[in-house]
């Protein structure tokens, strides 16, 4: 899968990890239903000529494919001086999570990092097969055994790099076609004709798989679908948000809690307002944030006589009014909230609510503007 942009703090990661490593430096996190999916997968392949353990070597050998693929990209992207926040591997694979977005000639090489290191483990497990004198046959496919597992996951690379390199978001093909229109067009007009390339293509696919009864393939189809309607979105949103200041987009009219408030008096305040997420001031000080799914935790586990000091984070995102929105959006992708800063002076917050009310603004403000410049030339 495709590099995604995403905001360096814990607090913006994916829900559900179970477990996690570190590799090259960035931290690897396991969502829960990886698992299930490697258990499920292991008992599946069991049986016949292949082992418990060689069924579980296939699909673990399989899944290190896809990290390795994420790391790829992840490696690369520090070429570019872009950080890598974490990679998180899921059911339908990898998804390595970046601090920014690739410029153009950036994103070519960093979404063609991942279908090359599948490229290079599948030519080199292709050796090994042929050394060992394995060869490579259709019959592997029918008759799994231990002794054919280098063949299988030699052609299952292969077909990880090809199916990636598809030029249709969210595969790493669709990245490498935006990347080059990129270079003749604006990003936002890249994006949308790639995703209208993308779509085609899901649209193709959901017909054979109709045709066919193959639901995998109506699964892939729409897979792509959303991944071309996602990312016309954000570049639609990228492109509102070109030139403008946080300042433009923060709120300004917002409540604080002590530092020695309870939870009781932090619960009522949430039910009170229609505020999400609040300032933990100790005197002129902010000392933390508290947002309602820290607040709803704390409840359970402390009662309405806990603090809010225990409850808060204090490790929360901050921004200043002047910096650019765009990049400032990254901070709260993941639902957070970002707290402003003139100096040591609170001066708003940035959440993706009111972040995404003053893209629907704006996006008002030009169609009138445009609406309006077009009858003015008319009336001329």
């Amino acid at each position: 899968m495709s590099p995604s942009p995403a905001p360096p703090r814990p607090a913006g990661r994916v829900p559900g990890i179970a477990g996690s490593i570190t590799l090259f430096g960035v931290p690897v996190r396991f969502h829960f239903t990886f698992w299930l999916i490697v258990i499920w997968m292991i008992v599946l392949a069991s049986g016949g000529r292949h082992s418990v353990a060689g069924a579980a070597l296939f699909i673990l050998g399989l899944f290190l494919s896809i990290l390795l693929h994420e790391a790829g990209h992840a490696l690369m992207a520090r070429r570019y001086g872009i950080g890598t926040v974490e990679i998180v591997m899921l059911p339908i694979g990898g998804l390595a999570r970046l601090e920014r977005q690739p410029r153009a000639p950036e994103e070519f090489w960093v979404a063609f990092a991942g279908p090359l290191v599948n490229l290079a483990i599948g030519l080199l497990l292709l050796g090994v097969s042929f050394w060992s004198g394995g060869g490579i046959s259709i019959s592997h496919w029918r008759e799994a055994a231990d002794a054919n597992i280098p063949s299988r996951l030699a052609v299952a690379n292969l077909v990880l790099a090809l199916f990636n390199l598809l030029p249709a978001f969210p595969m790493d093909g669709g990245r490498v076609l935006r990347s080059l229109l990129a270079e003749k067009r604006s990003y936002e007009e890249a994006t949308r004709l790639t995703a209208r390339i993308g779509t085609g293509i899901a649209a193709l696919m959901a017909l054979v798989g109709l045709l066919q009864a193959n639901f995998l393939l109506l699964f892939i189809a729409l897979f792509i679908y959303i991944g071309a309607m996602q990312e016309s979105m954000a570049a639609t949103a990228q492109a509102l948000m070109q030139g403008a200041k946080v300042r433009e987009a923060m709120v300004t009219d917002f409540r604080t809690l002590n530092h020695g408030d309870t939870i009781r008096d932090a619960a009522e305040m949430l039910l009170a307002t229609s505020q999400q997420d609040f300032p933990v001031m100790a005197g002129p000080r902010v000392t933390g944030l508290l947002s309602r799914n820290h607040l709803l935790r704390a409840l359970a586990a402390e009662g309405p006589d806990g603090y809010v000091a225990s409850a808060m984070d204090r490790e929360f995102p901050r921004l200043h009014p002047d910096m650019d929105l765009a990049e400032a959006a990254g901070a709260i992708s993941g639902g957070t909230c970002a707290l402003v800063f003139d100096g040591d002076r609170l001066v708003g917050m940035l959440t993706a609510e009111n972040l995404s009310e003053y893209l629907v603004l704006k996006k008002l403000r030009e169609a009138r503007s445009a609406t309006q410049e077009g009858l003015s030339k008319g009336d001329a």
